[in-house]
């Protein structure tokens, strides 16, 4: 068995807060296809959902069930808390097979358990749930009533426990690894990738005492005229001199992320780009001082804006989103966003990744901060030098 990420206990609270929310929308079955919701609740966690997996939550006070693919369901009964028959493999002459569908397979199976003319909730956004899986599902189980229960979870998710916190307190350790081995090792002359490279080792094996995972986002670097544009990838292009680059990182422990964006420039540093750093700066001071329980997410947007317009700077793009457990190929929760027109109210065990970049014309930079709402104000989850790093 793998440990789990946390007790029981913590489980149960979640399962409860799930069917809350169930019962508030008369819902008796839910269906979650979201990749980060499944572990969430399950801790089932393995790089299977390349097939169609789903967890079911019905209404009832019972463990929910994990099906996918058979031959995974090892992976389930390894890492997952339920009891064995509540992991289930559908067969392998369904998988990518042209005359039959997984989502076959479990409607019948949902139908056999009794729940085929149920009220049912299904998360209709998730990465990896096909307009042909929600088709052969619904045709499956033609006596349910299916509704959209896009980010039932993801709202649940936003408010961290202290043991998440804890996690992404070891995440944030990791992304200032992997900040730091940037710092060191880019140089006129080095290629993107190789760079890239020790950053990844870092970011897995950044600490002694637990380790890394992948991060559901890549590693972002970019240089040059690369950095006008956001998500570009790497190449084996080589850094020049005298170039700004931007960088978006992250550390993942146990799934849950924080994120972590600098900026360093070899050389000496370009006027338009020191003032544009003053001016990321003294708005992330802005943010943090105005992030706070009660407050609204387009408060803290605004506080940013406020300052950026007095340097003569806009910003179209939201500025932050709640993060938290992720796989790929995303890491925020879909929920919070710091942005104008966003009511939410921000409360203690949010967590939010702030993220000030600049695009400019040929040229960018990036600052950011993985920020806990706690209940008198906020911390920063990371403590890295905000400032323009210069490597002469």
């Amino acid at each position: 068995m793998i440990e789990l990420p946390f007790a029981r206990a913590e489980y149960d609270v979640r399962l409860k807060k799930i069917r809350t929310e169930m019962a508030r929308r008369g819902l008796d079955l839910l269906i979650v296809n979201d990749v980060a919701n499944q572990h969430y609740i399950t801790a089932y966690d393995g790089w299977s959902f390349y097939t169609p997996q789903v967890v079911l939550v019905p209404i009832e006070v019972a463990e929910p069930v994990w099906i996918g693919r058979a031959m995974d369901a090892a992976g389930g009964l390894l890492s997952a808390w339920m009891k064995p028959e509540n992991v289930v493999g559908f067969p392998e002459d369904h998988v990518q097979r042209a005359d039959r569908h997984p989502m076959d397979w479990i409607a019948q199976w949902i139908t056999a358990k009794g729940w085929g003319n149920r009220r049912i909730g299904i998360e209709l956004e998730a990465y990896y749930y096909s307009p042909k899986a929600h088709a052969r599902l619904t045709a499956g189980l033609p006596n349910a009533k299916f509704h959209d229960a896009d980010l039932l979870v993801n709202w649940i998710r936003a408010v961290k426990s202290k043991s998440e916190i804890d996690y992404l307190r070891k995440a944030s350790f990791l992304a200032e690894a992997a900040v730091a081995k940037a710092y060191e090792v880019i140089a006129p002359g080095v290629r993107e990738c190789d760079a890239i490279a020790q950053i990844q080792a870092a970011q897995v094996a950044g600490s002694p005492d637990f380790a890394g995972d992948i991060t559901a986002l890549p590693p972002t670097i970019l240089a040059g005229e690369n950095a006008s544009a956001p998500h570009v990838m790497w190449s084996d292009r080589r850094f020049g001199a005298n170039e700004t680059i931007a960088l978006e990182l992250a550390g993942v422990c146990r799934r849950y992320t924080a994120g972590l964006a600098r900026t360093m420039q070899l050389g000496k540093t370009p006027q338009p780009v020191a003032d544009t750093a003053k001016a990321v700066l003294e708005g992330m001071d802005a943010v943090l001082a105005a992030t706070k329980p009660g407050i609204l997410a387009e408060e803290v947007e605004a506080a940013w804006r406020k300052v950026i317009h007095r340097h003569g700077l806009k910003k179209e793009s939201r500025i932050g989103y709640s993060i938290g457990v992720a796989y790929p190929p995303d890491w925020g929760e879909h929920t919070i966003s710091l942005r104008p027109g966003d009511k939410t109210v921000l409360e203690p065990g949010n967590v939010v990744h702030c993220i000030l970049g600049m695009w400019m014309d040929g040229w960018g930079i990036e600052v950011s901060e993985t920020i806990h709402v706690t209940d008198h104000g906020n911390e920063t989850l990371t403590n890295f030098p905000r400032e323009i790093h210069v490597k002469a």
